[in-house]
Formats: C-alpha cells, structure tokens, sequence
C-alpha cells in the first residue's frame, strides 16, 4: 500500500526515531520535525518560516522540498485555505493527499494540545509558538477541519489514521499503533468507525463551501479576511461535526 507519514512537532513526535520506517512510502515532515530523523522524503513549510531552521543546503540539495508554490494549488483544488484551516498540519494532509495518492495517510506529533504552563515543553525541541490555536478564523474548530479533512480523503478513497499515543488529540482520525499500521495489507482491514460520516450532513457542509466561494487563489487569505463571514464558518464547522456518527 501507498502510506504516507506526516509528521509534526509535538514531544510525542519522538517516537519516530523508534521506528524502522521500511514500510512507509513517503515521510512527510513539517517546518522543524526534519530535526527528528535523516531518513524522510519531503519537508513542507510555510512562506514565514525562519531560513535558519531548515537543514543544511547539503540536505535540501537531496531532498524534495514543499513550500506554497506546490502546496497552494493543492490545497486550493480541495476547496481552499480558508475551509480547510491554515495551519500547516491541514496543509501538509490536503498537499500529500493531491500530489502523493496515497492508501493511507497517518499522522504523528500533530494533535495541536499545548499545556497552559509555558514552561512544559510544547514541542519536542522545547517550547514553541502554539500556532493552531492563535485567533484565526479558520481554526474556530480545528476538531471540524479534521472532519474535513477525514471526509475529503474518503472521497478521494484514502484512509486517515493517527498514531498518537496521547489522551488528547485536537484530530478526531482513528487512532492505530504503528505496528498496526505497518501490518495492513489492505486499508479496509483499518476499524470503519471513520467512516461513518453522515453522507447528507457531508454534502450539505460541501454545498455551502461552494456557494459561498470563500476563496484565496494566493493561499493568503488573510489578505483578504474581511471577505469572509466568521459566523458563517462556524456554521460549516457545526455541520461537519454534526457529521460525525
């Protein structure tokens, strides 16, 4: 099978280096998580990420790098920035699933739950900036956008797991173990409890997306933020939630 790792930045993202990734595809690793491991095939980062953070023009020279110039089309074609979530976790899904077609796309180290004492660390490198939770407003619900997400996926006939070992999770994707994960021979032997999304609720969620065309070709949309209605957006977020069986 075609599986894709995404990997991010949370501590639980360290379990990585445990692991013979032999059976994965593609290893996907977002702004600093290339820090984690040398063994990973495409780093996918932002236009405002520090220079200084990135490996070695050795290592980028060896590597295939994603910045907005790919990932910008592709997110677009699933409908676009602002109802996707513009944090880098969503981006870095929606990107993968378009240009990598994958069977599987599991998720590591991207449960966006920060402790409220900044002096735990946030991140596996120490304390960082909490940017999913920051005031935007297509993150009113990042539980809604990873409904989204889940359901786009399904239609484009791909499954999305997580492989947190946390309590908490901010991605409502079914949790699996890695050995789990490496076992499949086939994605229909992953628990169908993610697919149970209302069909109806999933149509109607995407009905008002389209009409109401809330899009940023440039994939800046803040830009252009007053042309979107928050309530309305939230309203979106309220259905794909109600989509969840």
């Amino acid at each position: 099978m075609n599986i894709v790792l995404i990997v991010g930045s949370a501590p639980d993202a360290i379990r990585i280096q445990d692991w013979d990734l032999s059976g994965i595809t593609s290893c996907v690793v977002i702004n600093n998580a290339w820090q984690l491991i040398e063994h990973w095939d495409y780093l996918i980062y932002p236009e405002d990420f520090p220079v200084d953070r990135l490996p070695s023009s050795a290592v980028l020279a060896q590597k295939n790098v994603i910045t907005a110039k790919e990932f910008v089309p592709e997110q677009n074609h699933f409908g676009g920035f602002v109802y996707a979530g513009g944090t880098m976790a969503f981006t870095a899904g929606y990107w993968a699933l378009g240009a990598l077609k994958p069977d599987v796309i599991a998720y590591l180290g991207c449960d966006m739950v920060y402790s409220q004492a900044t002096v735990n660390p946030t991140h596996f490198y120490g304390v960082g900036t909490p940017d999913p939770l920051r005031a935007d407003i297509t993150l009113q619900s990042l539980e809604a956008k990873s409904v989204r997400f889940m359901a786009i996926a399904q239609m484009n006939h791909c499954r999305v797991v997580n492989l947190s070992e946390l309590p908490e999770s901010r991605l409502l994707f079914q949790k699996v173990s890695f050995s789990k994960l490496m076992s499949l021979t086939e994605k229909r032997q992953l628990d169908d409890s993610d697919l149970n999304l209302d069909a109806n609720i999933v149509s109607k969620a995407l009905g008002i997306e389209e009409k109401l065309s809330y899009m940023a070709p440039s994939g800046r949309y803040w830009e252009v933020i007053d042309h979107f209605d928050p309530m309305k957006l939230s309203e979106i977020d309220s259905l794909w939630l109600s989509s969840v069986a």
